[in-house]
């Protein structure tokens, strides 16, 4: 079977990516920090009928995410698929000129530096392969930034470059990398007059992604 590797395993956004590509036949590594959280999703999807396993590791640790993805693919024969989505920090809430250099490096560390670590380890096999996905996740502020979240627009945005050019650079070799910018609350406690979305409504969006294999990037507005 397929397998894919989510990066970022909570009960929101990660469980519904891992959902919709296990109802498609694939096995599903889950990465997160907490052993309880990824004992609780792996139940929640062989519930469903969906072959799992969690991974403990932390984005900001590169030894620790190296060996969990390296663990995975070793578990199940290879990742095909790498989502990557790890729940960050709390903004700030500053607007970019009142913003310091540690503020916005904390954001690239979760966002941009461990992407690039977790591609490193699988994108070998893929290149092998001659085939694979790298999907990505931001908020919609990568794309249209709104000033008072300066930090994690930053890194977003460095993150939602990075990914295009990885898409021009391995689109030639059957490797399709796209990013998934979502501009939603995701869940139902949504401030009113704020945007919002199930996750089980986004999540179509990366398989979509992984079969069309036409587009770099999909923004996701309710």
């Amino acid at each position: 079977m397929p397998t894919i590797a989510v990066v970022g395993a909570g009960p929101g956004m990660g469980l519904a990516i891992a959902r919709t590509f296990g109802s498609h036949g694939f096995d599903v590594a889950l990465l997160s920090r907490s052993r309880s959280s990824l004992d609780a999703r792996v139940a929640d999807l062989a519930a469903e009928g969906v072959s799992a396993r969690g991974f403990v590791a932390d984005v900001l640790d590169t030894e620790s995410l190296t060996g969990a993805l390296e663990a995975a693919a070793e578990h199940f024969g290879g990742i095909d698929v790498l989502e990557y989505s790890p729940g960050g920090p709390e903004p700030k809430f500053l607007t970019p000129s009142r913003l310091t250099a540690a503020d916005v490096d904390l954001q690239m560390r979760y966002l941009v530096y461990g992407a690039i670590t977790a591609v490193g380890v699988v994108l070998p096999a893929m290149r092998e392969a001659g085939a694979g996905t790298l999907l990505f996740t931001t908020g919609a502020g990568s794309v249209d930034p709104t000033p008072m979240l300066g930090d994690i627009n930053t890194a977003g945005a460095a993150l939602r470059s990075w990914v295009l050019n990885l898409h021009k650079e391995l689109e030639p070799e059957g490797i399709q990398a796209a990013h998934v910018a979502i501009g939603a609350r995701i869940g139902d406690r949504a401030p009113e007059g704020t945007p919002s979305a199930s996750a089980d409504q986004i999540s179509p969006l990366y398989w979509d992604l992984h079969v069309q294999r036409d587009h770099a990037e999909k923004i996701f507005t309710p």
